[in-house]
This record gives structure tokens, sequence and C-alpha cells, in this order.
């Protein structure tokens, strides 16, 4: 096929002309824009669950990933009018932000080499009000994956502490996630300040492994609680989201007894192998364990 021919994709409903199908987005493990496309048409019926509704920012890579790429907040003139977005307000304005609410959706963004969709931790009818904590578990490269594991499940012992549920990701990088539901009652300045509360008294109780230092120079070779996902447009990786790096590793929900296996590997997952996962979803119903934020986190105790 040429790259000037558009392959049809039929998706639902709606056929999409995609472009360059065949083109090599990922050099190194030789998958193209189509297998991209294949990858999100299998696992839309659950990656939709943690999309729909939320303003996306998308990182498109039309070169492929070697080439570098860029990221779109603001939803392109040409982006069909079936592709829904939302005014969300900046500096200066507004963006309107892609709202990826269905498969067709997803598929057609891919297909404009959208290969990483990262999402705000609100959604669109109550923008301000989020209805998620991310905690971002970033080690730096010296610190192994098992002392990444172990301080994710800090967290999740912490967060019961507190009386909230925890959910654990990878990133499709080098780190975990850990995320928990709560009501949409608060507004991001008072989750924010809870989730740097609550991620402070982890690091107090592990001050050798752990640190919420935002300046590199003085992490000393801990691992980094980034609280920073939790702020007004600010986004985290999506679940099942492809990452642009060599093997195309997916940010891949997991249950927490797999963090005690030896295999778990933070790139375990890539396009070639997560569809297998789709059978089940570990993160089922996690919705519905949202609670409000307590009012101690314990700091100090």
């Amino acid at each position: 096929m040429s790259p000037a021919e558009k392959k049809p994709v039929k998706v639902g409903r709606r056929t999409l002309q995609v472009s360059n199908y065949d083109k090599t987005l990922f050099a190194d493990a030789g998958i193209t824009k189509g297998d991209l496309i294949e990858y999100y048409e299998q696992v839309a019926p659950l990656m939709l669950a943690g999309l729909r509704d939320r303003p996306v920012a998308l990182k498109r890579f039309p070169d492929g990933i070697a080439k570098g790429g860029f990221y779109q907040k603001d939803a392109s003139a040409h982006f069909p009018e079936w592709v829904k977005t939302v005014a969300v307000q900046k500096e200066g304005g507004t963006l309107n932000q892609v709202l990826c609410n269905d498969a067709a959706s997803l598929v057609y963004l891919a297909g404009q080499a959208a290969v990483e969709f990262h999402v705000w931790t609100s959604r669109a009818d109550r923008i301000l009000e989020p209805d998620q904590i991310v905690f971002d578990f970033d080690p730096p490269e010296s610190v192994s994956f098992p002392d990444v594991k172990k301080a994710a499940s800090e967290m999740k012992a912490l967060l019961e502490e507190v009386g909230l549920a925890a959910f654990v990701k990878t990133t499709g990088s080098r780190g975990l996630h850990v995320v928990t539901p709560i009501r949409r009652k608060h507004k991001f300045e008072e989750v924010q300040q809870f989730a740097r509360e609550l991620a402070g008294v982890l690091a107090d109780r592990h001050p050798d492994k752990l640190t919420v230092e935002v300046r590199k120079a003085k992490r000393k070779e801990r691992i980094f609680i980034d609280v920073g996902r939790n702020a007004y447009a600010q986004h985290a990786v999506a679940a099942y989201s492809v990452r642009a790096l060599p093997s195309a590793p997916v940010s891949m929900p997991l249950e927490w007894s797999e963090l005690s296996g030896s295999k778990l590997r933070p790139d375990l997952f890539t396009v070639s192998n997560a569809a297998k996962r789709i059978e089940s979803d570990p993160w089922k119903g996690w919705r519905r364990m949202a609670r409000s934020l307590p009012v101690n986190t314990g700091r100090g105790n």
C-alpha cells in the first residue's frame, strides 16, 4: 500500500480512512500504525472506562518514535465532528481538548499517530472536582524495580489506613502509579494538598528510600513520590496507553498480588502481548470504591 492510499477501517458503525497504515512507528519492535490501531481497537472496551469524558492530551508521532513527537492538547480543526471535545480554561483563553468517548474516536486518534493518551483526573461535566488521586512512584535509574513495588505497597497500606481504596498500574516506563478513587466534592487545590501531605507521611516513614523533593539534586537516589498529576490541567498516562519507547510498552492495571511476583517488570506488557490481559479487568468496579477525603492524613503521628 502506498502512503497516499487510505485503508478503510470499520469500527462499529463508522468506517475510517487511515493513511500510512503500514508505516513503521516503532522500528525496534517492528510495530506499524496498523498494529497500533489494532491494539487500541482490542483494548477499547477496558480502556474507554478510564478515558470517557476526561480531557485528553495526545502525544503524537507522525514520523515514528525515533523522530520525536509532540503533545497536542487543542483538538485539530480537521478532526471529525463526532470526536467530542470540551472547552477548558487556560491562562489567557481556552483549549478545546479531545474527549475520547468511544472506540471509533480511539481508533481515529491512533490513526493520527497518537501513540500516548494522557488524561485529567477530573471529568468534563465537573471539571474542577477530581474523582481520583494519582501517586506516581518515579525511581532513579539506580533503584531496582522491587524497591518501587515495595514503595507502592506501602502507599496502599497508608491509603487503607486513612480509609481509602488503592489500585496500581505500571506506567509503561520505569515506575508505578497508585490511584485512589474519591468522591467528586473536593476542588483541585484541596485534593493536591491532601496528596502532598499523604506522600509526605510515607516519605517521613521511609526517609532513606522515598522523597517528595521536587529538585532532582536533592533526591539522593530515592524514589520520588510525584503528586503533581493532581493539579488543574495536569494529566497522567491512561491505563492501557502505549508509551513511546522502543519495545512499545503499555501502562497496565494490575492486581496487587502481582507485585509480589518475580516476573513483573515495568516494561513487561507491550503492544505485542497486552491483549492477552483484556479478558479480565483488575480495576473492575473501582469507581464504586470512591470515598471522601479523610480529615486526618496521620502526619505528625
